[in-house]
This record gives structure tokens, sequence and C-alpha cells, in this order.
């Protein structure tokens, strides 16, 4: 059975307010977004996940939404436009499709099987809970709401996601033309039955700041009665990325490494000040994100970038991993240069390359080796400069 799993993430979340889109907020340290696609990218039993984000988004998607079995689809006006949207760039081997939103970021796994189970053998399913207090009927409000009718409590289910359609189904609730707050009413409408799915109390959704209270309350509880929950946020190991620069060595060339310009009768050829220690951290930050490499951002066919200051180039591509909700955690350098020693300018390139990176200058490393004489760098016609950078979320 292919399962595909679309996350409804298009809203702006303009009932919470705020400068950003709701689903970015970060609860626990880290974005309820990030959650709420992770739970169902490392489901045994799902096989893609497609996210429907606001259009603005979807030109430079969040880092985390960079992985092969996750893609990034424009969400709609309508909530069921954004699931439209997903559902056909869905793969057409999808047997069963679940639908989640990115404001519940702590749907079990468990809850995710029960209702993908439920919709192949029922055709549609969806994840609820029994009401627990008497529910009233109000009546019109011209004076202040009145009760008009006591409901039964036995018949009362609060409506929850993830919600899993069998792919026929889905398509027949999305042709109804009406706006519906789920897609549950819509497979109702299209003459679907839905089964009920027993919800988790947990499985809250983010609908004003408040609600952040409670969620945190949830993260830290499990915390306790469960180190290894999956609510927790993900140890943060970071990312890690290498570098390699190589460069030939002339006269008239100043010999510029991590900022610093040290004596030399000769130095590194290049478009820019051919800083291959810069250049080498700045292709290991930057493949630590899979964000390509210094050519790419900063390409020798443009001229900006003739005679830049690589310190400089360094800068914009940490500014670059900021905008992607991350940091650079630590670098490590070797420069392989057969002639002059670089010893007694070290200092000063860790100071200037922590300045770049926005860290302490604890987390910086640099060395330095000689080639033994060995093909060209050996015998003093190039340097060279290999690194490798840990990045990690915010």
């Amino acid at each position: 059975m292919f399962v595909t799993a679309i996350i409804a993430a298009g809203g702006r979340g303009s009932r919470f307010g705020g400068a950003q889109p709701k689903q970015l907020i970060e609860i626990g340290g880290e974005p309820m977004l990030a959650r709420s696609v992770r739970a169902f990218a490392a489901h045994p039993s799902v096989d893609e996940v497609i996210v429907a984000l606001p259009e603005e988004l979807t030109v430079n998607p969040p880092a985390y939404l960079r992985d092969p079995r996750v893609q990034v689809v424009a969400g709609g006006a309508r909530r069921q436009d954004s699931v439209g949207n997903g559902f056909r760039a869905a793969s057409g081997k999808s047997d069963v499709i679940v639908i989640h939103d990115a404001a519940r970021p702590f749907a079990t796994a468990d809850l995710i099987q029960r209702t993908i189970e439920a919709a192949a053998e029922s055709g549609a399913a969806v994840a609820a809970l029994a009401a627990r207090d008497t529910v009233k009927l109000a009546g019109p409000a011209e004076a202040g709401p009145y009760v008009q009718q006591t409901l039964r409590r036995e018949a009362i289910y609060l409506a929850q996601t993830p919600q899993a359609f069998r792919r026929d189904v889905l398509r027949d609730a999305l042709a109804q033309t009406d706006d519906a707050t789920d897609e549950a009413a819509l497979a109702e409408r299209a003459g679907h039955p839905v089964r009920i799915v027993e919800g988790d109390a947990t499985n809250i959704k983010i609908t004003a700041p408040d609600d952040l209270r409670f969620a945190e309350a949830i993260i830290n509880q499990s915390a306790i009665r469960n180190p290894q929950s999956a609510l927790r946020s993900p140890a943060r190991t970071g990312r890690a990325g290498t570098g390699y620069d190589l460069h030939r060595l002339i006269e008239g060339r100043p010999l510029i490494l991590g900022g610093v310009t040290i004596p030399s009768d000769r130095g590194a050829l290049g478009h820019s000040d051919a800083d291959v220690v810069c250049h080498a951290i700045t292709d290991a930050v930057l493949g630590a994100l899979s964000l390509g490499d210094i050519g790419r951002h900063f390409p020798d066919s443009d001229p900006r970038w003739k005679n830049a200051s690589s310190i400089d180039l360094l800068k914009r591509v940490t500014a670059l991993v900021g905008e992607q909700g991350h940091e650079v955690g630590n670098v490590d350098v070797t420069v392989v240069l057969e002639r002059p020693k670089i010893k007694e300018h070290i200092d000063a390139m860790r100071a200037n390359l922590a300045g770049a990176l926005g860290i302490d200058v604890a987390r910086v490393s640099v060395k330095g080796k000689t080639n033994e004489g060995v093909d060209a760098l050996g015998r003093g016609e190039a340097i060279a400069a290999h690194a490798i950078a840990l990045v990690r979320q915010k």
C-alpha cells in the first residue's frame, strides 16, 4: 500500500497574530511545522510527504523541508485549495492519502497508523475525541447566547487530524465546491461514510498564543515520563559539511588567509582575494545545509566578486545560514602550504573567522601543514585548505 501524507501549512495564521506564519513558530526549540512534517516523514507506513506552504515560502523553504521524501507545493486561498494542490502533486501510485494540520505538532505514530488502516478498510477516517463535557447548542444571540438544546454527549466527537482517505474518496471530496473546515466534511457531502478513529488528547491544535503554554507543557511532561519520546526536540547534533579549495601561487599577488595578509613573495591566484581558508570553510558551511558551493553563490563570471574579500563572502553565507533557521556550531580548517609558515598568524585568522561566522573564537580551529615536498603543493607552486563545519538548528 502506497501512502501519501499532505501537510496543510498554507495558512497565514491570522487568528494567531504575529509577524511570521503560525506554523513557523518554535515549540520546545523547534518549529511546529518541522515537528508535524517529521512525524510523517519518519513514519514507516508513509511513502511521500507533500507540504502545502504559503506561496512566498515555496521559493526558499526552510532547510528541514529539504528532504528527498518531502515535496513542497504552494497553498491556496482556502484550506481545501491547499489540500487540492497537494493532491494533484501526489504520486499516481497513492492508495491512501492522509491529511494533517501543520498546527497539530504532536500526532503520534500510533494515531497516524490507526487512521491510515481505518481509511484503507472503510474509505475515509477521521481522528476524533469523544466529548467529555455536556454539550449545549446555542440559539440566536441578539441578547446574548441562550441554550436552545442540550445535545447527547455520547453522540458528539471533536474532530482532529490526521484524516485519511482512499484516493478515489478524496478525489470526490475535493470536487465539492462549498467551503468546509476539514476534508471529512467534504467526504460526507460527497456521500462517503467517514469512520471515527479514537484521537489523542495531546494532539492539540495551536490556534491562539495561549495554546503555546499547553504545547510546552506537553513537551516537558513527555520528557519527564519518557526521555526518548518523539515529542521532544531532536538532539542538536547538527549537520556536517566539508570544504576544499586550492589555488596556484604566483608573484605579484598578496597571500591572504582567514582575512589576514601573510608576508610572502607570492600569493594565491583567483577571481576574488583567493583566500583558501575562507573558501574551504564557506563550502563546508554551504555543504552542511545542501546549499551548493561557493561558485554557485559567488560565480567568477560575475564582476561583483572581482577581488572581493572572502571574509565578506563568508559573512554573507553565515547570514544565509541564519535565514534557514540554523547557526554555525564550529569549524576546523587545515592549510597545506610549504612556505611561509603561518603559525604566528593563526590567532588573528581565528579571530577574523569567528567574527565572520558569529561564533566564539574557541569554536574555530586553524592548523598549518606542509606536503613534505610532494607534488605541486610540496614544490610550493600551490596552496590548499581542507575544512569541516558543523551547522545546527537555532
